[in-house]
């Protein structure tokens, strides 16, 4: 690779760092054609943008954005090295396990994982970045807390007004209102017994 070409690299390098808030280093090595093939695939169809590069490049690239900001990483970059990058923190975690699992080995390896600024070093860390909070999803919880109590305050309304101005407590419904007794119905006469006569009024 000549000097230019090497340049260009580091140029595009840089251009998907500056891009992503999140990507992973990931090590390929003793993958086979084929299934850095099937790794590529999978990548692409959930929106991750897989690009295998030289660590000297890569390190050369991060060292002209911000050596300090990215100075974690540095020690992941040795042997093969794949860079996973992705809107979503999770997603190359999840495409590694899912991999992983499918063929039954322990590759792709998680070398280090930069989340929106945050460095996570070692393939121990895989699992627990399966489960990291997107933004939508934490954006979500927070919605849905403010919510809850908005709601239960209008429900709390609701029944106020439906209850004639009465307020249960939570989990208790309002007594029903007594009803007036009924009026008794005046007593039937007794109907006289059989040989007297009736009673004169």
């Amino acid at each position: 690779m000549t000097k230019e070409q090497k340049n260009e690299v580091i140029v595009a390098l840089k251009e998907k760092f500056s891009q992503y808030d999140n990507f992973y280093v990931t090590n390929t090595e003793s993958l086979s054609v084929a299934q850095v093939s099937q790794l590529r695939r999978a990548c692409f169809n959930k929106n991750v943008e897989m690009k295998v590069a030289k660590n000297t490049l890569i390190r050369k690239a991060l060292e002209g954005l911000d050596a300090e900001r990215y100075n974690g990483v540095f020690d992941s970059l040795h042997n093969v090295t794949a860079l996973l990058f992705s809107e979503n923190p999770k997603e190359p975690a999840l495409i590694i396990s899912s991999f992983r699992d499918a063929a039954k080995g322990e590759k792709p390896e998680l070398k280090a994982a930069f989340i929106n600024g945050d460095i996570y070093t070692g393939d121990n860390n895989l699992k627990a970045l399966t489960k990291i909070k997107t933004k939508n999803e934490l954006i979500g919880e927070v919605i849905g807390l403010l919510q809850s109590p908005a709601s239960r305050v209008l429900s709390a309304l609701q029944n106020f007004h439906e209850q004639g101005g009465v307020i249960n407590k939570p989990g208790t419904e309002a007594a029903a209102p007594a009803e007036a007794p009924a009026a008794e119905a005046p007593a039937a006469p007794e109907a006289p017994a059989e040989g007297e006569a009736p009673a004169a009024e």
